[in-house]
């Protein structure tokens, strides 16, 4: 049986806002509609989110499709980029790179991603020590999972394809068991 590592769907972009308020818009909701599809299985028991709003959204969709009431885990939170709070565009992808390229450094006051593989990959372990579970989280600390999964170096290669995709993988062996695939929108 496997596991699924699901990322929130497209947000509502506010820089007044904090990035951990961001919900879903109305695109990511017709996405998260159709993730049941490709991030549950019969026999996954429970829906673990981050606590953060885009995935609480995402999650409760998931969850209302599912028949399960979902629980949270700080731990599932996306990297830390308080530091930066919200960038433009160009220079948030630039910094992405950066945060990808040189995992042991915090690049302008970001968690290293070295951490934050850590941090989720603990988070992960922990949940799957439990039986199956759908995990709905964020693309970043997705990739630095699927990256420990596969048992290979951090990259922005191993990134999501776009918001709302899922990955599947089996707690026991400790492998990804696909790549990323990205939930489809009606």
């Amino acid at each position: 049986m496997p596991s699924f590592f699901l990322t929130h769907a497209e947000v509502v972009v506010d820089p007044a806002r904090p990035i951990e308020s961001w919900g879903l818009s109305a695109a990511g909701r017709e996405r998260a509609a159709c993730a049941a599809a490709v991030a549950w299985a019969p026999g996954v028991g429970r829906i673990v989110l981050s606590t953060e709003q885009k995935a609480i959204d995402t999650a409760g969709i998931l969850a209302a499709a599912v028949g399960v009431v979902p629980s949270t885990d700080a731990a599932l939170g996306e990297i830390d980029r308080s530091a930066t709070g919200h960038l433009p565009f160009d220079e948030f992808e630039g910094v992405v790179d950066a945060f990808f390229a040189a995992p042991e450094v915090s690049v302008r006051g970001w968690e290293r991603a070295v951490d934050a593989r850590a941090r989720i990959v603990r988070a992960v372990r922990a949940l799957a020590d439990d039986g199956d579970v759908t995990i709905v989280s964020h693309g970043a600390v997705g990739a630095l999972l699927l990256a420990d999964l596969r048992g290979v170096p951090v990259s922005r290669a191993l990134d999501q394809p776009g918001m709302g995709s899922v990955f599947s993988f089996d707690p026991v062996t400790w492998r990804a068991t696909s790549g990323w695939v990205r939930v489809e929108a009606p």
